[in-house]
């Protein structure tokens, strides 16, 4: 009997390298009041009714090709089983009781069928991710799979390669011989990697095994992708074009939001770097200027920002929020802190008309009133571990991390109402948007780890939630956030780049343009699957901005 199973604590404990980074950060959907606010909803391009909706924000995406109608699609899961990964070959109803002390031992695995004359064609060099196929014997004699992921950098000039962004505790490539085992610092999970083939010039298949605390813990096969180098699509296409970058002073940039002439951009806290915000005047979005640079000591792991009026909010996982007076746009000034009720603080904002949302992953989704933009008023508290939310025609979608996609009733605040749920047997609820095509309500949710996708939602019966279309990508890389715009998708996908998807029909989304941005030798790379493209907004500028974790603020023209 074989069963398969994506935990939580598994993928947090492999995945998550900075507690909350990854499973994380950024920004959502609708937007405030034009384009001062981040008008990144992206419904419909045209006016909307609501003069505090912003260009983006507002009613059906236009008349489109599609009629409304679609085959529904079964949910089967980020990861499709496709079976073993590798020829190389691991029992684990016969590991060694000795086995982790002995993770680099030659015959750890059955590497007979494998073709190790490849392996010395594997280049040392380059970060590299690996899906997992894992296996784990079971009391019944049966076995279980366990999908999921890790990351390793390679380097021959010198530096240290890594594992979890940690030294290897041994690298062997030498002739026909792969052999890695690094060691997770937080977990003290010690990972082996063994090579079998090199089944193109930048991928490689193998058998992996993993102790934790000591104990053999499961072991399976992997297929490894050097992420910057594996695909052979251009560098751009669609015509979208790179228009200017700008580093951030310090840490990981995860997320950006464009107000009064000028953009906010955050980040977390990286190795030894701490985290904060930057700000930049992108007047001339071609040569954006900063002009100003803040961390406060102790609380700078800031992973979302919006805007309402001269008021902007920071997600702090320290504080909850923090709010900022951009009356002078240059030069914020502190205002206050407003805690929520988790200890992790709150990871992401969205404000939405007269409310700010804050998502604590902790103690769920805190509602504030903004009549005074400086001085929010706590009105509703949603109970879960959401990661982030949108709201439209009066329905709060929220991305619910591991408990799925709900949809809230928001008509009364004093009460409540979930009206539907959409789960999955695996994956993330990481960020979605939605609008409005052939007469149905559609939502664009998105995951995060490894596999992650884009799934559109048929969401008009919020109790009878139904996949319509899916659009996929590499399976070692992550997705992260997306705006809607009109019917196109712009989608931040980590390794993968900018994304633009044409989704007029959702049952047949496809990909119009796109930009690689990811590349291994600028500076703070990592070798986690939370690496390159993470925020994007859309103004309403004509621009499209951008935060990567790496190169920091890059914006570039909107199609």
């Amino acid at each position: 009997m074989t069963r398969t199973y994506r935990t939580l604590g598994l993928l947090l404990s492999t995945l998550c390298l900075a507690s909350l980074t990854g499973c994380d950060e950024d920004t959502p959907a609708p937007p405030d009041a034009g384009i001062d606010s981040g008008s990144d909803a992206g419904h419909d391009a045209g006016p909307s009714e609501d003069p505090d909706a912003g260009p983006d924000a507002g009613g059906d995406a236009g008349p489109y090709v599609w009629d409304g109608t679609y085959v529904p699609l079964e949910e089967t899961g980020d990861i499709d089983d496709k079976g073993l990964l590798a020829a190389c070959k691991y029992d684990p109803r016969n590991v060694p009781a000795t086995i982790c002390n002995e993770l680099d031992r030659g015959d750890l695995f059955d590497l007979s069928q494998c073709d190790l004359t490849t392996l010395g064609a594997l280049p040392q060099e380059g970060i590299y991710q690996a899906e997992l196929r894992g296996e784990r014997a079971l009391t019944d004699g049966g076995t279980r799979i366990i999908p999921s992921g890790a990351g390793f950098h390679l380097k021959d000039d010198g530096g240290t390669s890594t594992l979890y962004d940690n030294p290897l505790l041994k690298l062997d490539m030498e002739g026909d011989r792969f052999v890695l085992q690094g060691q997770q610092a937080r977990t003290q999970t010690v990972m082996n990697l063994t090579g079998c083939e090199t089944k193109a010039p930048n991928i490689l298949t193998g058998c992996f095994a993993y102790c934790s605390r000591g104990r053999f813990s499961f072991g399976g096969t992997f297929e490894a992708h050097r992420v910057a180098l594996q695909d052979a699509e251009p560098e751009s296409s669609g015509g979208l074009e790179l228009l200017s970058e700008r580093p951030v002073p310090t840490g990981h940039a995860v997320d950006v939001h464009v107000a009064k002439g000028h953009a906010y951009v955050v980040s977390i806290s990286f190795r030894q770097e701490q985290g904060g915000l930057a700000v930049f005047d992108v007047s001339n979005p071609r040569s954006p200027v900063q002009t100003a640079a803040i961390s406060l000591p102790g609380d700078n792991f800031w992973n979302s920002v919006w805007a309402k009026g001269d008021a902007l909010y920071v997600a702090s996982s320290a504080s909850g929020f923090i709010v900022y007076d951009i009356s002078q746009p240059a030069e914020p000034l502190f205002v206050r802190s407003v805690a929520t009720g988790g200890a992790g603080g709150a990871h992401t904002v969205l404000v939405e008309g007269n409310f700010l949302y804050a998502m604590d992953p902790v103690s769920g989704t805190f509602i504030y009133e903004l009549t005074n933009p400086f001085d929010p008023v706590l009105r509703a508290v949603i109970p879960g571990g959401p990661h982030d939310a949108f709201v439209y025609e009066g329905r709060l979608y929220l991305s619910d991390s591991f408990d799925g996609y709900a949809i809230h009733d928001l008509s009364n605040l004093e009460d409540i109402r979930e009206l539907g749920r959409f789960t999955r047997p695996d994956g993330y609820s990481h960020h979605n948007a939605v609008g409005t095509f052939g007469g149905k309500t559609i939502a664009f949710e998105g995951g995060e780890f490894n596999a992650s996708h884009v799934r559109a939602l048929d969401v008009s019966d919020p109790a009878n939630i139904v996949k319509i279309g899916t659009y996929k990508l590499r399976r070692v890389t992550s997705m992260h956030n997306l705006i809607l715009r009109g019917n196109l998708l712009y989608i931040a996908w980590y390794h993968e780049g900018l994304r633009v998807v044409d989704v007029s029909n959702p049952t047949q989304m496809r990909e119009v343009a796109h930009h690689h941005v990811f590349r291994e030798a600028d500076p703070r790379r990592a070798d986690s699957v939370f690496e390159g493209l993470f925020g994007v907004r859309l103004p309403g500028d004509g621009y499209v901005y951008t935060a990567e974790s790496s190169r920091g603020l890059m914006i570039f023209n909107e199609l």
